[in-house]
This record gives C-alpha cells, sequence and structure tokens, in this order.
C-alpha cells in the first residue's frame, strides 16, 4: 500500500474504486507527465450523495464535503492510471464548478473542502492553482463538480 493510501486510511478514507464515465469521454488523459482528469462529482459507490443547488437546498458544510468526495475520486483516477499515488509529483491545477443558488457568491469556500483535503493528504504537493466557479446546473444534479490536472513521475 502506497504512502499516500496509508495516510489516507490514517484520515479515516478509503480510495474508492475510479468511477466509471456517464457519458462518451475518458476518466482522464495523459500527456506526458500530466494527468487530466475528467470531471468528478460526489459520487460514493455509485451513488450521487450531494444534489441541488448549493445556498438554498446544500449548505457550504455539504458542499464543502461535496468537494471533497469529487477529490477523492479524482484520486482514484489518477491511481487506476498509475498504480501508485505515491508518483505524485504535485496537483498542478483544479477546477470547480458549484451548482449555486441566485446570489450565492461562495464558491471558493466551497472548493477549499478539495484543496484543503488535498493539501492535508499530500503536502505541498497537494497545493494547487485552482478556479471555483458558480455555474446554473452540473450533470446528474449534482451539487459540485471538479476536474484535476495532476503532474506524475515518468
Amino acid at each position: 500500500m502506497s504512502k499516500v493510501e496509508e495516510k489516507l486510511r490514517a484520515m479515516g478514507l478509503e480510495l474508492p474504486e475510479a468511477p466509471t464515465p456517464v457519458a462518451a469521454y475518458l476518466p482522464c488523459v495523459r500527456t506526458g507527465n500530466l494527468i487530466f482528469v475528467s470531471g468528478q462529482v460526489p459520487r460514493e459507490k455509485g451513488e450521487l450523495r450531494h444534489r441541488g443547488h448549493v445556498g438554498s437546498e446544500r449548505n457550504l458544510v455539504e458542499a464543502a464535503d461535496a468537494a471533497r468526495i469529487c477529490a477523492l475520486n479524482a484520486l482514484s483516477v489518477v491511481k487506476n492510471e498509475i498504480g501508485d499515488l505515491d508518483r505524485i509529483r504535485r496537483i498542478v491545477k483544479i477546477t470547480g464548478f458549484v451548482a449555486s443558488s441566485e446570489g450565492f457568491h461562495q464558491q471558493p469556500k466551497v472548493i477549499d473542502g478539495a484543496s484543503v483535503f488535498l493539501a492535508e493528504l499530500l503536502g505541498d504537493k497537494g497545493q494547487h492553482a485552482r478556479a471555483a466557479v458558480g455555474v446554473n446546473e452540473l450533470p446528474l444534479g449534482a451539487s459540485v463538480e471538479l476536474d484535476m490536472i495532476v503532474e506524475v513521475e515518468p
């Protein structure tokens, strides 16, 4: 078991199986040492955990949890691609999309659910650039979606 997965267990978490795409796309694409992970929604064991608009149907705490689940799913896609999460050199960038109610402007705090989690798990390797975007709707009615760019060892 990798050091990253040991740390996950110490955090009380477990890496899920990599989610399967819900449409015609690949879970990720690797070019050189970069892996571009397709958008992940907060699915656990195949079930969407957080649905609805943040600010009306979901609160900030629930939405931040959704972002953490999305990041965990993205890491499972990376592991599926490279076999060992210890080969991660750095999380380069994440883009978080938040299904936002009218007047909701705390998208950065929602995506902190993923950013803080990645920094706790990976230390400096988990520090990244990012965007947090409010949107009207997300696939499957999800509250949050996240994509990720990861640099890995050759």
